[in-house]
């Protein structure tokens, strides 16, 4: 098969990753890629964003299969344009991506399906959200309705908080995100996120994970994309991930059938749990990046026949294999994140690191200049290792962190620090 995924982050290295090892992938084609996966992949500059672009260079060399790996594709019709054009996609469509891209449809969708969620009010009018914030209180989570590359939830602890949230988000600074926002309730309890795959009718579990959205150890400063996860999450028993399918994912799955927009793709659930009892945070509709990689340590090869089964509307017939074991990923950011940082340093020491079924260094935001890597983005490796227990895991993790040589780099020093 030729495969192409879409995407530049850690999550479409650690997808492309687990792909090449499946004997099924004859090519393997990444658009646009990074410095990491062009070790293992051909990268290519296609525009993600354009289905037109995407389906006449799938056509062109023979793709059999695409991925989508970000949100931004999907909330503009990619996977729409590529079905239109007959060929096999994994990812939703654009009116059931919505389920991410917007948080007010979420909301009207779980009414509907009577999911237990965090109370909430939508509002257009800055002067209007004030004084319901003012009237509900702190804490209060704020919200931008649209996509804004995960930097448009603000969990805000204080009144001003919230009101700065509103102010910037009515100012324009999440873009078309913030014309509208959504206020809800704040939910106490631990977060957790439970993936599964949707073929439209089938529901099948395939892993759950937890993350560390805040940039300093212990839990402290400001959100980000996300600096470290591990796989599998303990908070998720097996009574919790039930009543989180029977309760929240299938009967919302039921009214986007009924909808006439059956979900199609991956649908990662995030949780908030307290006293057993899970109530849905958000939905994403693609893998989560850093736990991507996490859940791609442990999947590894079968992946890509779960994911053509999805495509497929075969899911009844396949399941997950796991093995018994546990994976965590550290994230390596640039000094200054998540606010201002500077791109361009060379990272050394990871040529000399393992690579294999129990080890990898997942890049994200990196280029290759002059035989160097330099950093990118923000977010720039996810070092990812598996172990027979957390702790094994952990150890493996950090043991490479501290191999790498990159003094304008950090990372949090404790992933994983709940479930350890």
């Amino acid at each position: 098969m030729n495969i192409l995924i879409l995407g530049s982050g850690g999550r479409e290295h650690a997808l492309a990753w687990a792909v090449k090892q499946n004997p099924k992938c004859d090519k393997l084609i990444v658009a646009p890629g990074n410095a990491g996966i062009a070790a293992l992949a051909e990268c290519s500059s296609v525009d993600i964003l354009n289905g037109d672009a995407v389906a006449e260079f799938a056509a062109a060399n023979s793709i059999d299969f695409v991925i989508v790996g970000p949100e931004a594709p999907l909330a503009a019709g990619v996977a729409d344009r590529l079905r239109d054009a007959g060929i096999s996609v994994f990812g939703p469509s654009k009116e059931a991506a919505k389920l991410e891209a917007s948080k007010a449809f979420t909301k009207e969708i779980c009414d509907a399906a009577n999911a237990p969620t965090a109370a909430y009010a939508r509002f257009t009018d800055a002067a209007a959200a004030k004084a319901y914030i003012q009237a509900q209180g702190a804490p209060i989570v704020v919200k931008a309705d649209g996509l804004a590359a995960g930097k448009g939830v603000i969990v805000a602890m204080t009144d001003e908080e919230a009101l700065a949230a509103i102010d910037d988000m009515f100012d324009g600074n999440f873009g078309e995100a913030g014309a509208e926002v959504v206020i809800e309730e704040f939910m106490d309890g631990e977060e957790a996120s439970f993936f599964c795959l949707v073929d439209g009718t089938t529901i099948l579990p395939i892993g759950t994970a937890q993350d560390h959205k805040r940039v300093g150890d212990g839990d402290t400063g400001p959100n980000t994309g996300g600096m470290g996860a591990y796989s599998p999450a303990p908070v998720m028993t097996a009574d919790v991930t039930q009543k989180t399918i029977d309760e929240i994912v299938r009967p919302t799955m039921q009214v986007m059938a009924d909808r006439v927009t059956p979900f199609q793709g991956v649908l990662f659930v995030g949780l908030m749990i307290k006293d057993g009892q899970p109530r849905l945070v958000e939905y994403n509709v693609r893998f989560g990046d850093p736990e991507c990689q996490c859940l791609m340590m442990r999947l590894g090869a079968q992946v890509l026949d779960l994911m053509q089964a999805c495509a497929e509307g075969r899911l009844v017939d396949v399941s997950a294999n796991w093995a018994d074991d546990h994976a965590l990923t550290v994230v390596l950011a640039a000094n200054g994140y998540p606010g201002g940082y500077e791109k361009g340093s060379v990272i050394k020491g990871l040529e000399t690191l393992p690579e294999d079924s129990q080890n990898a260094v997942y890049h994200a935001g990196t280029t290759k200049l002059d035989g160097q890597i330099t950093a990118t983005g923000g977010r720039v490796l996810a070092v990812t290792a598996r172990g027979a227990t957390l702790k094994d895991a952990h150890a493996r993790a950090y043991a490479m962190v501290d191999e790498i040589d990159w003094p304008e780099g950090f990372c949090r020093r404790d992933i994983g620090w709940r479930a350890l």
